[in-house]
Order: structure tokens, then C-alpha cells, then sequence
């Protein structure tokens, strides 16, 4: 779930890890993502999915899947293939209002086509396919090896271990497997979508619904209500787990190269996405248990709606769109199992641009009044003396340079959706 976005305008965070600031910044934003962003996520998520089933010929069941699947891979495709044009007709810096309200009917239209995609392939292969413990197993570690063959593992991360801020510059980014250019190469790029979409997003879903699959058979069972329950405290352990970790391996990734930083990068977001996957079935079953068990469908639209209002008014509805393959350990040395969740931190980073902003136009003023003041009171030259001038003559005005760069932690593939 675009893992490798970090959603930040105006430079990458360069927060100090070893002072109490930075450590205590991080934690805030840690317990953001995993317990407001999270929950946000997995109820919309949940109340677009059962939305779909009652909407989309809910009497004829693999009809309604087919027709999700249809829709799910089609608006991939198409957000692909127009992310361009999308960037440049709905530009913040041209037309404001018209990239807010234009940008998040785009996330509603997108994350229901994500919703729709994964629906039809996930309910499509329960429908076709066997629960037998085994084969599940077998399937889903099969799927896992092909991803990390692949180096594209990291593809299962998804929330609370992402957030993706409503970027400007960032909102419609889609990158594919390949990176190939789409108005350089337009035959190619077409393949490439196809590629990711078809190829990459299908072992993503085989894996979570695997895992999930699994997590049904064997927790619990009979008793639902204590298997969700089961399944949060189980989530967020993991999380708080994988959290606490990360400080270790930057450490061992800062020290590793080669296959050797991947597969350690790797296992270490495979445990990650055991606290997901758990996450996102105990507050997703919670919500079916507990959210107006009596009035399901009064219970879909409100978890649908005023989880996606609220994460608009947080600034950060992107996360719910799953979009785009990101490549394992594709940024440098420790950065690689860094997670995006940047939130506080990115609201500090920004008061300090500005605040380097005013610092630099203040000191600019200052060096434009000293260059204006030695000009104008200096004596005139001898040549000047037998010659009209110009009394009212302009200072030459030193240039400043306005846009410091921050040096960051993270680099971007982009645009992370």
C-alpha cells in the first residue's frame, strides 16, 4: 500500500533519533497510524466492501463478483494510464478549490474501485477454491515466495504501518513494476500496468486472503466475538513489537548489502504484516459483531461515509487507496524498513520551513537595505561630477535563495497512490 510514500511537500523529515524530541515525536505518530488512522481505514474498507455486495446484483453471487472484479482491474488500469493528465488538469497551484473537491472525489471513485477489485478476486477464490488447511498454506507461501522473488513483498503493507498524507504534488501518483515512461514508451508502459495490476496486486491478494483465511480456521472458531478480540490483541502486539524495533534494523540494514539487506528487510515486513492482517480482521469483525448488527446496512453506509469524512479532515484519505508496486529495499542502506507514518512529525517539519523562510526573507530584507543605503549615500566620482546622472538611480538588490532543501530520511518513488 504505496509503502514508500511519505506524502511531504516541502522537504523529507530529518527528525534526530537519538534525542527525546525526535523519539517522542515518533511514538505519537506511531500510535496515530495504529489507532485513529488504522481503524479509519479497515471501517471504510469494510463498509465500501459489504456496500458492494448489497448493491451489485446481491440474488446472483458470482455474477456480482465478476462484475466487482471487472470494475476493480478496469479503474486500476485507468488511474494508470491518466495519472498524467489527472496531475495536470486538477493542479493545486493553478486551481485550488477545484484540486480539493476534484482530488477527493478522486479518492472516493478510486478507493471504491480498490474495494471492488479486491472483493471480486478474494470472494471469487473462496467461491472456487477449497478451505482445506493444507492447500491454503501451501497457496499462500507459494504466493509470498513468488512476491519476494519479485522483490515485491512490501506490496502487503498496508495500514496501521502507512499512512499516506493528501500530498499536493503526490495525490495521483500510480508507479508500476517497472518504471517505464508512459509518454516515452506508451506500448511498454500499457504492459507494464498490466503487470502490475494483473500479476503483483493478484499475489497481494492471495496472500491476505490466505493469512486471513487461516486466522478463521484456526482462532477460535467457534466463538466470534472472542476471535476478533483474539485477533487485536494479536495485531497490535505485533505492532507495537515491530514499532519498537525499527531503531534495530536500520542498525542491521545500515550494515548489510545485497540479497542479505533484502531478506532481512524482508522478514522483517513479512512480521509486520502479521500485525496487519490481524489488525485489519479483529477491528473488521469487531465492527461486524458489535456496529448495529440489526441495521447492517444502516451500519455499512455509516462506517463507509464518516470514515472516509474523517479521514479527509485529517488530511490523510489516501490511505485507503491500495495503488502502485513498490520494489524491496529500493532505498538506501536502513531506510528500507522505515515506515511511512509520518503525521506530528510532518506538521513540525513544515513550522520549521517556515520558520526558515521568514528567518531567510528577514536577513534578505536587512542585505537589500545595506546594499540601498551604501549606494546611495556614497560620494560621487570625479567623472560623475562633469556629467548629469541619474539622482534616482536603483540598488541592485542581493539574491536570496528561498527554498532550502532538507536533507531526509526517505527517498520517494515518487509518488505514495
Amino acid at each position: 500500500m504505496r509503502g514508500s510514500i511519505v506524502g511531504i511537500e516541502d522537504g523529507l523529515i530529518n527528525a534526530k533519533h537519538d534525542s527525546w524530541h525526535g523519539i517522542l515525536l515518533e511514538l505519537i505518530d506511531n500510535l496515530y497510524a495504529s489507532f485513529i488512522v488504522g481503524p479509519l481505514v479497515v471501517a471504510y474498507w469494510r463498509g465500501t466492501w459489504n456496500l458492494m455486495a448489497d448493491y451489485i446484483y446481491p440474488s446472483d453471487y458470482p455474477t456480482s463478483l465478476m462484475i466487482s472484479l471487472v470494475l476493480g482491474l478496469v479503474g486500476h488500469f485507468m488511474a494508470h494510464i491518466f495519472q498524467n493528465s489527472l496531475r495536470r488538469y486538477l493542479n493545486a497551484d493553478r486551481h485550488r478549490l477545484l484540486f480539493y473537491f476534484g482530488s477527493r472525489l478522486y479518492t472516493e471513485i478510486y478507493g471504491t474501485i480498490c474495494v471492488n477489485s479486491w472483493r471480486g478476486g478474494w470472494e471469487m477464490i473462496n467461491l472456487y477454491t477449497t478451505h482445506d488447511v493444507l492447500y491454503v498454506v501451501l497457496i499462500t507461501l507459494g504466493c509470498v515466495l513468488l512476491l519476494a522473488l519479485l522483490k515485491g513483498l512490501r506490496n502487503v503493507t498496508g495500514s496501521p504501518f502507512v499512512v499516506v498524507n493528501d500530498s499536493r504534488r503526490e495525490y495521483f501518483d500510480v508507479p508500476t513494476y517497472f518504471k517505464i515512461s508512459g509518454s516515452k514508451e506508451p506500448a511498454l508502459y500499457v504492459l507494464d500496468c498490466l503487470f502490475s495490476v494483473l500479476v503483483i496486486g493478484s499475489l497481494v491478494v492471495f496472500v491476505w486472503r490466505g493469512l486471513w483465511v487461516l486466522l478463521d480456521l484456526k482462532l477460535f472458531p467457534e466463538d466470534r466475538g472472542l476471535s476478533a478480540w483474539s485477533s487485536v490483541f494479536i495485531g497490535y502486539g505485533v505492532t507495537g513489537v515491530t514499532f519498537s524495533l525499527q531503531p534495530l534494523m536500520r542498525w542491521a540494514c545500515d550494515r548489510l548489502d545485497g540479497i542479505w539487506r533484502v531478506v532481512v528487510a524482508d522478514l522483517f515486513l513479512f512480521f509486520s504484516f502479521i500485525g496487519t492482517i490481524n489488525v485489519w480482521r479483529g477491528v473488521w469483525a469487531l465492527l461486524d459483531h458489535y456496529f448495529l448488527p440489526d441495521n447492517r446496512l444502516m451500519s455499512d453506509w455509516i462506517t463507509h461515509s464518516v470514515s472516509l469524512l474523517l479521514l479527509i479532515l485529517l488530511n490523510c484519505s489516501n490511505s485507503v487507496l491500495v495503488r502502485g508496486v513498490y520494489i524491496d529495499a529500493e532505498e538506501p542502506a536502513g531506510q528500507c524498513v522505515v515506515f511511512p507514518v509520518y503525521y506530528v512529525r510532518l506538521f513540525f517539519q513544515k513550522e520549521r520551513n517556515k520558520k526558515q523562510r521568514r528567518l531567510l526573507e528577514a536577513l534578505g530584507r536587512v542585505e537589500y537595505n545595506n546594499v540601498t543605503s551604501v549606494l546611495l549615500d556614497k560620494k560621487p566620482l570625479k567623472a560623475e561630477q562633469n556629467h548629469q546622472i541619474n539622482r534616482n538611480r536603483e540598488a541592485v538588490p542581493l539574491t536570496i535563495v528561498d527554498n532550502p532543501k532538507t536533507n531526509g530520511e526517505h527517498n520517494t518513488h515518487e509518488n505514495l497512490p
